[in-house]
Parts: C-alpha cells; sequence; structure tokens
C-alpha cells in the first residue's frame, strides 16, 4: 500500500487505519516537536508544551473529516513521513511565535549573511537602495514560491538562525546536501527576484 493510499483509507473512516497512523507516526512526530523546540527555545522543551503541540498536529489532521490530511497528495515522490514533518515543524514554529518574535529579512545567518544581502548588489548606491521595502516584498513573494522543503529551509537557517549543521542533524541529511540545497534555494530565489523585475547587478 503506498502512502497515499494509506493516507486516503484513514480519511475514508477506518478506525484500524487511524490507529495504525498512529502507531506509525506518533513517535515521528514528537520527535520533531522535540527537536524543533530543543534547537530554538531549550526552555521551552517541556513534556507538557510537547504534549500540546502533539495533540494539536493530531486534532489539525483529523479534524472536519480528516480535511487536511486528505490534502496529501504525495506530489514530487513526497513521503507521508515528510509531509507530516513539515506539518509538525510549522505548528511548533507557530507555538515559538507566541513567546519568540520572528527574524527579519536582513537577521544575519551563521556565516554573517542576510537573505536580502544575498540577492542584493554589494555596490549598490543609495538612490538603488531607497526602493528596499518594495525588493522585500519582492522576496516574501519569492519565498512563498518555493516548495515546502525549501521553506523549510529558509525558515530555519535564515528565520531562526539554526546554523547548517545543526538543520543537516535535524534533516538527518549529509552537510554537502544541506550545502546544495541551500545554493539551489538561493538560486531560485534570484531567479525570481529578476523575473519580478528586481536587478541584482
Amino acid at each position: 500500500m503506498t502512502d497515499l493510499e494509506f493516507a486516503q483509507r484513514c480519511c475514508s473512516g477506518s478506525k484500524q487505519a487511524w490507529d495504525e497512523f498512529v502507531d506509525k507516526y506518533a513517535r515521528l512526530i514528537y520527535t520533531y516537536i522535540n527537536a524543533v523546540l530543543k534547537q530554538n527555545s531549550p526552555d521551552l522543551l517541556t513534556p507538557e508544551n510537547t504534549k500540546d503541540i502533539f495533540q494539536e498536529v493530531f486534532l489539525l489532521l483529523s479534524k472536519d473529516n480528516f480535511r487536511k490530511l486528505g490534502s496529501f497528495e504525495a506530489r514530487n515522490g513526497c513521503s507521508l513521513a515528510s509531509w507530516l514533518r513539515q506539518i509538525t515543524v510549522n505548528l511548533t514554529i507557530d507555538f515559538l511565535r507566541k513567546y519568540k518574535p520572528a527574524v527579519s529579512l536582513d537577521q544575519a545567518d551563521e556565516d554573517g549573511f542576510t537573505l536580502e544581502g544575498m540577492l542584493a548588489d554589494p555596490g549598490a548606491s543609495a538612490s538603488q537602495l531607497a526602493n528596499q521595502e518594495e525588493r522585500i516584498n519582492g522576496l516574501r513573494g519569492c519565498i512563498g514560491e518555493l516548495n515546502d522543503d525549501d521553506r523549510f529551509i529558509i525558515e530555519f537557517n535564515i528565520y531562526r538562525g539554526l546554523g547548517l549543521e545543526e538543520l543537516r542533524k535535524l534533516l538527518q541529511v549529509s552537510r554537502g546536501a544541506i550545502d546544495m540545497q541551500k545554493a539551489r534555494i538561493i538560486q531560485r530565489l534570484k531567479d525570481c527576484f529578476k523575473r519580478k523585475g528586481f536587478s541584482l547587478d
């Protein structure tokens, strides 16, 4: 049975399928919640907070006749586990935002670079920088066009200041893979930025 078929079976109201779903993915969801809390706000890593977020994940998936779970489409080979990771991470980030304000686009990452700076011309004149707000809005639009995995990288590496080595451990991939993915994301953002009419040279 494929992941998509399994998800559809759960959405059909099969109690056996839902019980299997909980047994199969509960530990994974707990692990991601704890990892995100530990990396971003260790002081918020408590059994109570983990339990609250865990329950919120399953409530989101099952409410309105499994509407959220039913939106899983396995597009581009995305596994159910990867999709659940993104759902879990997003809800955990929402939880953290109640206690920690979002990082701006001009906050530096571990290498001292900002997302806006990565796209900007280092020799830009004052007049060219005058439209910074418009450029940032354009950049936000480009980020919105990224796929879930790429936005995950942006959220944690740029917005949340999580180092690439820590991000590598969280995603359980090689450092080379995470470096390559970040480079591809930056290139996609540059291409999008140019399509929106912003000059990078």
